[in-house]
């Protein structure tokens, strides 16, 4: 009877250790609950901010496309006759503006600019401020695309790796997905966030899935080259503990003693 209960007791031990509680899986516990004035205030998304590193696409648009083509750099290469370079992406990046060190681009008529930490708002206006009125009679339409806007997920996903953002945004939830959600051994209550700033600093961010208030949180809206790590839960961290070779042999031992000896009751019943 006494070797049952203890079979009992381990088995009951060990769904302890490898269950999560229900409340540590769902995401965005009470979001539901949000009055609509709080998610109308978070409604609109971060503007990405330009930094060192970036390649930009940078098209100005007129009612007049003859006016503007010295200000897009398709037509300006096109005229100097440059050699294509064609980039991974199958595009040319002859075409794209490499964002410096110093957060500099070289723009055709309208020399360095500098454009680093700006948000891609503030540059679209910047450069119609610029070309307008000095060199137009109508202010142009100005719009700018991240091409190498990404971000970085590992750890606890079903697909660590780099994630792209072909429209220059991604939030959290969507890196998630687009990696295959966490698993079910992944921390969610302290996703971290590695972020760096335009002036080349770091900053490190924690969000609760969990928690109703994350989709109003500013680390909500994702930043190009963040990288996020979700952390194993403590079923996973004692699930990986390493048992040394001698205590191993010690507890193979004793569970075939327990066998042995539990056959021993069974036969003598």
């Amino acid at each position: 009877m006494k070797s049952k209960l203890f079979l009992l007791i381990l088995v009951a031990a060990a769904l302890m250790t490898s269950c999560n509680t229900q409340k540590d899986i769902p995401y965005m516990i009470g979001a539901n609950e949000l009055p609509p004035e709080v998610l109308q205030s978070a409604a609109k998304a971060n503007d990405p901010v330009v930094m060192p590193g970036d390649m930009l696409q940078i098209n100005v648009i007129s009612r007049n496309a003859e006016a503007v083509k010295p200000f897009n750099k398709i037509d300006y290469v096109s005229k100097l006759g440059s050699n294509s370079n064609i980039g991974n992406n199958g595009e040319n990046s002859m075409y794209y503006y490499l964002v410096d060190a110093n957060g500099n681009i070289e723009y055709p008529y309208l020399g360095t600019l500098h454009i680093g930490g700006m948000s891609k708002s503030a540059v679209e206006n910047h450069i119609a401020s610029l070309i307008y009125p000095r060199y137009l009679t109508e202010r142009p339409g100005v719009e700018v695309r991240f091409q190498n806007f990404r971000v970085y997920i590992l750890g606890e996903v079903k697909s660590p790796g780099e994630i792209k953002a072909t429209n220059g945004r991604l939030n959290l939830l969507e890196a998630i997905a687009m990696a295959g959600d966490l698993t079910i051994q992944g921390r969610r209550d302290n996703v971290m966030i590695v972020r760096t700033n335009s002036d080349g600093s770091r900053s490190i961010q924690t969000v609760n899935m969990n928690d109703k208030n994350m989709i109003i949180s500013p680390s909500f809206n994702l930043q190009q080259n963040d990288i996020i790590y979700v952390e194993p839960n403590s079923s996973k961290a004692r699930s990986s503990w390493n048992v040394p070779p001698a205590l191993s042999l010690g507890m193979s031992s004793v569970g075939t003693l327990i066998s042995i000896a539990t056959l021993i009751i069974t036969l003598t019943k």
